[in-house]
């Protein structure tokens, strides 16, 4: 018998981001872990810019500078 499979919990902070030709992308992953401390956000703009990179590469077309970063509003749930 195979021992059981452990979980990895991995949670994720969902960033918008504005680009300097006016363009949005929402909802962008960028993992918890690598969130907060003195550097607070920063650090998600790096780890974007590395997804625009691989995004633009795969697509051919490269993607535009990064003017603005801000975490997605959380969704509000309604009780019923």
């Amino acid at each position: 018998m195979a021992p059981p499979r452990r979980r990895i919990e991995t949670s994720f902070v969902f960033f918008d981001v504005a680009y300097v030709d006016g363009t949005r992308s929402s909802n962008r992953k960028v993992p918890a872990t690598a969130l907060g401390g003195l550097d607070g956000d920063e650090p998600a703009r790096a780890i974007i810019q590395a997804q625009d990179h691989e995004i633009g590469l795969a697509s051919g077309k490269p993607r535009p500078e990064i003017r603005a970063i801000t975490r997605t509003p959380a969704k509000k749930t309604e009780l019923a």
